[in-house]
């Protein structure tokens, strides 16, 4: 989704043979595939997560004011199976991300996420949401402090009013994945990993190893799981 997308409505999707859905692909990022194991509903989050403030034209973003309410709708569509979202996110405004994050985790569609070039900042909430999570060996993922930028009135409050949102995120992460707060707090604080910031970036096998992310894989281990989870919602064996 780019920042001059819209929702795609799933129900149009493949009404003309495929041509919605080519177009789709090619406006929006998303696309609707029906399978023998079910309808998957593929949607892209990439670039900056946009929030309150508009991103620069040059700027690729994921716009919450479309992603929310169209994840609203694939809930409640009953032409949707199940939702597999492709992120490659530099982060951006944390209370957008976070807004996704908790309404992707509250779906109870089946969902995959799947991590190819990179889930950074507000990305990791985004990545854990879903689930079951993947990454690919050579994806990319920063956990580093909440920032800001711009004036700052009174410092205690403003220390207390980030620690409070840094908390937010620690919670969620570690609530929706197997790492463990404390564990998520160390990786948001060290100190030697990054040249100019505190903070760590892993890659696909070593978030796998901390707990962040479930399993190692790509399209293909995405989409067996989400069928395998299809297949469990609607009481059918597993899809092999």
């Amino acid at each position: 989704m780019t920042e001059q997308t819209k929702p795609t409505d799933p129900e149009d999707s493949e009404k003309d043979g495929g041509g919605k859905t080519a177009q789709s692909i090619l406006d929006f990022g998303s696309a609707m595939t029906r399978t023998p194991h079910g309808t998957v509903y593929c949607l892209t989050v990439i670039g900056q997560i946009e929030g309150h403030s508009t991103a620069p034209n040059t700027a690729k973003t994921t716009k919450y004011e479309h992603v929310l309410p169209l994840l609203s709708k694939l809930e409640e569509s009953d032409e949707v199976d199940g939702v597999l979202f492709l992120l490659n996110t530099v982060g951006g405004d944390v209370e957008a991300g976070l807004a996704i994050a908790e309404l992707i985790a509250s779906m109870t569609k089946p969902t995959v996420s799947i991590v190819l070039g990179g889930s950074h900042s507000i990305g990791v909430p985004l990545a854990v949401a879903a689930k079951r999570s993947f990454a690919v060996p050579s994806a990319a993922m920063t956990i580093h402090p909440v920032r800001m930028s711009g004036t700052v009135i009174a410092a205690p409050q403003t220390y207390n009013y980030f620690q409070r949102l840094q908390d937010r995120i620690v919670a969620f992460v570690s609530g929706h994945s197997q790492i463990s707060a404390q564990d998520f707090q160390a990786l948001m604080l060290k100190k030697d990993d990054m040249a100019a910031d505190v903070g760590s970036v892993l890659y696909g096998e070593e978030a796998v190893r901390k707990g962040i992310i479930d399993a190692v894989g790509g399209l293909s281990d995405g989409l067996a799981c989400l069928y395998r989870q299809i297949g469990e919602r609607k009481g059918k064996p597993a899809a092999q």
